[in-house]
């Protein structure tokens, strides 16, 4: 088989950070562009990829590319791509779609369109006029920007941040995939303490601990493409047994986090306890004001409250402040917190080394990033 061109989607701003992911897996034959970035891969790394990527939102197969301003340039164009070597007779296609800046604007036309040259072209195959759809998941997408059509296959099914240890959540969670991606950008790393004085369900924390062993965020999880003929069962077993053979978990772990919410912490300490970190993330019931995390040249890295969101600006305010005051009895530490609040430099009382535009949901935040002294070299 020809090599497969594969697309890691990214959250806005975190394109850089999925690339640098892949470089890190060995794909280093890669395109970066808004929202995703482009590599190339076979089956077996359809797998690798769901299994390690940490801050992408899915695994797609790009299938085609290809010009499309009249519903018969889409419909042919799709038709040309030979489906039924992936998808078997009883396999299940829905379509989705997206339009953007295009003469096809219509996005229930454009699925409608998309499903029939694919029916047409499986016809072909299997000779049958009706496919029962009740087997394996294949989730075509159809997306249309400047009347260029790309159709893609989902292999991820539900978002690579659904790791699986987090089944109740506090309010205005931070999504998996965003604390992984903010752990990445401040360069923590396991020798170093890290404390979360804004923990609530404890996602930064254990995305920490899963980075610090290097288990991989996706072993405990299952995807579409599981039932795949082009993926089959083996290549999935040993991408499995790569990443649990990859697992460093006799390295000693200084992570801990603490709430003002006592819920929240109950919530964290099942996450903890699901994710395998019972005895290896420490939490507390404390108000930020009384964060003592202990060791020398930490990290501390944080999603503190949101006016817009949580409370009121003025108690947000507080809680920057606050903040601040441990930054001051921690000098050998370094800070990372992302946040909408304009004034967050100013109530911290530093100005932040270095900022970076994010957006937590749909929220526009900066990643407010102070540093510390780095460790003396061992």
């Amino acid at each position: 088989m020809n090599k497969l061109q594969l697309i890691a989607t990214a959250p806005m701003g975190l394109e850089a950070i999925v690339s640098r992911e892949l470089k890190e897996l060995g794909y280093h034959d890669q395109q970066v562009e808004n929202g995703r970035v482009i590599f190339a891969g076979e089956p077996l790394d359809i797998c690798r990829a769901n299994l390690w990527l940490r801050s992408s939102d899915r695994v797609l197969v790009k299938m085609a590319e290809f010009p499309a301003t009249t519903f018969e340039e889409l419909f042919e164009g799709t038709k040309a791509i030979n489906w039924p070597d992936w998808i078997p007779g009883d396999g299940e296609f829905p379509v989705e779609g997206r339009s953007h800046k295009s003469q096809l604007s219509s996005v229930p036309a454009c699925q409608s369109i998309v499903k029939k040259a694919v029916v047409e072209k499986m016809k072909e195959r299997y000779k049958t006029d009706w496919f029962p759809e009740d087997g394996a998941r294949f989730v075509i997408e159809v997306w249309l920007l400047n009347d260029v059509a790309m159709i893609t296959l989902d292999t991820t099914g539900a978002g690579l941040h659904k790791r699986g240890y987090r089944q109740q959540i506090t309010e205005a969670p931070i999504k998996e995939t965003m604390a992984a991606a903010l752990l990445d950008i401040s360069r923590w790393r396991p020798d170093r303490p890290l404390y979360d004085p804004f923990c609530g369900s404890g996602t930064i924390l254990i995305e920490a601990a899963m980075k610090g062993w290097n288990i991989a965020p996706g072993i405990r999880r299952s995807f579409n493409s599981e039932g795949w003929p082009l993926v089959p069962e083996e290549l999935w077993e040993q991408a499995r047994e790569e990443a649990y053979d990859a697992v460093q978990d006799d390295l000693p772990l200084e992570i801990a986090g603490s709430d003002i919410d006592p819920q929240a912490i109950e919530v964290a300490e099942a996450a903890v306890r699901r994710a395998g970190f019972g005895k290896d993330i420490k939490l507390q019931v404390l108000p930020v004001s009384k964060a003592m995390p202990s060791g020398d040249y930490g990290c501390i890295v944080t999603n503190p409250p949101y006016g817009e969101r949580l409370g009121d600006v003025e108690q947000a305010d507080i809680a920057i402040r606050q903040l601040g005051a441990v930054a001051k009895s921690l000098p050998t530490w370094s800070y990372f917190a992302i946040s909408p609040a304009k004034t967050f430099e100013h109530h911290f009382g530093r100005k932040a080394d270095k900022k970076r535009k994010l957006f937590n949901g749909r929220i526009e935040c900066q990643y407010y990033q102070f540093f510390g002294p780095l460790p003396p070299r061992r």
